[in-house]
C-alpha cells in the first residue's frame, strides 16, 4: 500500500454475530480498537445494523474501509469467505467507499494472546469476545497498512 495523501481507514472483522471495528490512518499506519458492533440478523449484518454501521462511517468519515476476509490455514477458502466478500461489497455499494479484502488468518489469535498479555500485565476484567474481534480488526488494519 502507497498512498499519496494520508487517509483515515476504518477496519472490520466480519462475523455473524459481531463486527469488530478498528481505526487508523495511513500516516502513522497504527490501528486503534472501536466498540464491536452486535449483529441482530442470522447471516449477517440486519437492517438495524447497517443503520449502526452507516451512523459510525459518517461519524468518523474514513476515505476507505478495509475487511477482513477469513481463509482455512492451508490458504483454502473458508466457510465464512464468501460472506465476508458479499459484505465488503455490500460495503462498498452502500456508503461509496473503496473496500480492500484483506487475509484475516490468525488475527484473532494474536488479538486474544494481546489481550491476554496485557491482562497478565496490571489490567483488571474479563476479555469478552467483542474485545478480541476489535482488536483483531487493529490488526486486519495494520496488516493492511503494512
Amino acid at each position: 500500500m502507497s498512498l499519496a495523501t494520508p487517509e483515515l481507514v476504518i477496519g472490520l472483522d466480519f462475523g455473524l454475530r459481531r463486527i469488530g471495528l478498528a481505526i487508523g490512518d495511513s500516516l502513522t499506519r497504527s490501528a486503534r480498537p472501536l466498540a464491536a458492533l452486535s449483529i441482530t440478523g442470522r447471516d449477517g449484518p440486519d437492517t438495524a445494523d447497517w443503520q449502526r454501521l452507516g451512523a459510525l462511517i459518517k461519524q468518523h468519515a474514513p476515505n476507505r474501509l478495509v475487511v477482513g476476509c477469513p481463509y482455512n490455514v492451508d490458504g483454502t477458502e473458508h466457510a465464512l469467505t464468501g460472506k465476508a466478500r458479499r459484505f465488503a461489497q455490500e460495503l462498498g455499494e452502500r456508503y461509496a467507499l473503496p473496500v480492500e479484502l484483506v487475509d484475516e488468518r490468525y488475527s484473532s489469535l494474536e488479538a486474544e494472546a494481546a489481550l491476554r498479555e496485557r491482562r497478565g500485565a496490571g489490567r483488571r476484567g474479563r476479555i469478552d469476545r467483542g474485545s478480541i474481534d476489535s482488536a483483531a480488526a487493529a490488526i486486519i488494519l495494520e496488516r493492511w497498512f503494512s
